[in-house]
């Protein structure tokens, strides 16, 4: 397993090892004896689009890579199969990002598994890392041996889920359909149709903002999870509308500063109405 710090050092990575080895390339998933497993979307560059795989054809790819008598040698990636992915066989990790903590920790145990003769796994490290996997065992076993780097990903996952669902039960009773169906503009032209909906429930404004929050929050730690990746999209666009009610905080603040010249209308006409900026959500 080869770590690199982006997913294009990734691709030029493998564009240079086929260079020296064309025979450890094929573009069918079943065969090959090197991949690059990473995450990705229609937007990314051209020579990307081999690469980016959804996450049936991941986990064909992952079943291969834990058959040890599979051709499918050497992989190549990012944050994918760093945490819960389980290849006993894999014996050699090759470093080039820099890691820390619990993340280095995750990393490092994906080559100390037991496997029949294997004698332990090999780490080969492009960086330095040796201060951070000091102070990385220190946390661990600063209890006796028992302590945990950090939460396990299952937990983090789980927590992630729930959050989730709790951001889905504010809409329910709403349309999500377009979302996922629906053009560009339609998605955009949902957003403050969905604060309306959010701000007619009781204590709606904070209840949204702080799911979303709490969402973002545990999506951080259970990423690269396909779970997370699959709920990608739907965090995105919470983040989006709870960014888009600040904004509008923002502006009604402004716009009460504001005052309209009084010269000519008088004192009681020279303050902008009230009800004007009392707009639902925004005080």
């Amino acid at each position: 397993m080869i770590v690199c710090m982006s997913r294009r050092i990734c691709v030029d990575l493998y564009c240079e090892l086929i260079a020296l080895r064309p025979e450890w390339h094929d573009e069918e998933d079943d065969k090959g004896a090197i991949k690059v497993v990473m995450t990705g979307s229609a937007a990314d560059p051209a020579d990307w689009q081999p690469h980016i795989r959804n996450k049936l054809r991941r986990e064909a790819l992952a079943n291969r890579f834990r058959d040890a008598a599979d051709a499918f040698r050497v992989v190549i990636v990012r944050d994918m199969w760093l945490t819960g992915f389980d290849a006993p066989s894999l014996h050699t990790m090759y470093v080039d990002k820099p890691m820390r903590g619990h993340g280095l920790m995750q990393a490092i145990a994906r080559v100390n598994r037991v496997s029949k003769d294997k004698p332990g796994g090999l780490v080969v490290d492009y960086l330095g890392l040796a201060d951070e996997l000091k102070q990385a065992l220190a946390t661990y076993t600063e209890s006796g041996g028992t302590g945990q780097t950090a939460i396990d990903q299952s937990e983090a996952v789980a927590a992630m889920l729930e959050k989730y669902e709790i951001c889905l039960g504010l809409f329910h009773g709403f349309d999500l359909g377009p979302l996922t169906q629906g053009t560009a503009q339609q998605r955009i032209s949902m957003i403050p149709a969905g604060q309306e909906f959010i701000l007619a429930q009781e204590r709606g404004k904070e209840r949204f903002l702080q799911a979303v929050k709490e969402l973002s929050e545990a999506f951080a730690l259970a990423v690269p999870h396909d779970e997370a990746i699959r709920i990608r999209d739907a965090r995105r666009r919470g983040s989006r509308c709870r960014a888009s009610s600040a904004r509008r905080r923002q502006r009604y603040r402004r716009s009460r500063r504001k005052r309209v010249p009084s010269r000519r209308f008088g004192g009681s006409l020279g303050r902008a109405p009230r009800e004007v900026f009392d707009y639902p959500g925004c005080a």
